[in-house]
């Protein structure tokens, strides 16, 4: 359990990936769109030495406040989601060498524990990437309706059971913590298993509570917009629903005549094993990258 902000270790995922498909090069430009506590914008920086064209963005002002090194070396910080500085940029008619996105929550929001991104240990229900937004987890747990939890448990969590654990949510409610909503999902899965059986719940709250989905989905030709021709962009993803917006997301954007880019990955990478066994986070992640033309 770990709940000082400043003393936390993030092992950047897929690493030697994202530096083999962004293939950073001395003075090249380089916007994070994920920054989280600098991981991959540390190693980038290494390679291109240009800090002052490097431009950082995350939503959580925690991951803001542990970017402060790079920001005294000169690199830029947009403290917003993804889809408001995507646009901020395109406005302002900047483009970059380079563009990432490291989706999913960080090894920090999980293991802070009072962020209540994880059931292992109490903590109140919030699940907000930007804690200044007013909605959190308890708020849809304990207010919406059977029906909408049930549609949110199917569509974001692919839950099997979606149905039957949204009646036992609204049957138990009101939660106040994290442990009591996964007790009461545990419910619907009797027996024992790999995986906790509120896995899939909490990650489809969490993907409500922050909006994720529909962020990607608009954000992704703006990144395409930021490139360069000749710059490249990476997206990890940890679950399938995000990753199957981003493979049909490039994948229309690379066909036909008026195709604006090239894929780099015919399938996604993955992590491996010796990667996974340093940082399980990896287990799930895929990468794809692409080129502009």
């Amino acid at each position: 359990m770990v709940d000082d902000p400043n003393n936390q270790e993030h092992i950047p995922v897929l690493l030697d990936a994202v530096l083999q498909y962004l293939a950073p090069q001395a003075g090249d430009s380089y916007v994070d769109m994920t920054a989280g506590y600098g991981g991959h914008a540390t190693a980038v920086l290494e390679k291109t030495g240009n800090p002052a064209g490097m431009c950082l963005v995350d939503r959580d002002s925690q991951a803001i406040a542990a970017l402060e090194p790079l920001v005294k070396q000169g690199a830029k910080v947009i403290h917003s989601d993804f889809l408001q500085a995507s646009q901020q940029l395109a406005d302002a008619d900047e483009q970059y060498d380079m563009v990432l996105a490291d989706l999913g929550v960080s090894s920090p929001h999980l293991n802070i524990t009072s962020r209540g991104f994880s059931f292992v240990n109490e903590a109140a229900l919030d699940m907000r990437m930007d804690q200044s937004q007013a909605l959190s987890a308890a708020d849809v747990v304990n207010s919406y309706s059977e029906v909408e939890l049930a549609d949110i448990l199917w569509r974001f969590g692919e839950e099997p059971k979606s149905r039957q654990i949204a009646r036992l949510i609204v049957q138990n409610r009101p939660f106040r913590t994290t442990t009591e909503l996964a007790k009461v999902v545990a419910k619907a899965w009797p027996g024992h298993s790999k995986v906790h059986p509120a896995t899939r719940s909490f990650q489809a709250i969490r993907i409500v509570v922050n909006d994720e989905l529909n962020l990607l989905e608009q954000a992704l030709p703006l990144w395409i917009d930021l490139l360069k021709p000749g710059g490249r962009l990476a997206v990890i993803s940890f679950h399938s629903l995000e990753d199957r917006v981003v493979k049909r997301t490039l994948a229309e954007y690379a066909e036909g005549y008026e195709a604006r880019i090239e894929l780099l990955t015919k399938k996604p990478v993955s992590g491996s094993d010796a990667e996974i066994v340093i940082n399980p986070r990896a287990r799930s992640a895929k990468l794809r990258a692409a080129v502009k033309k």
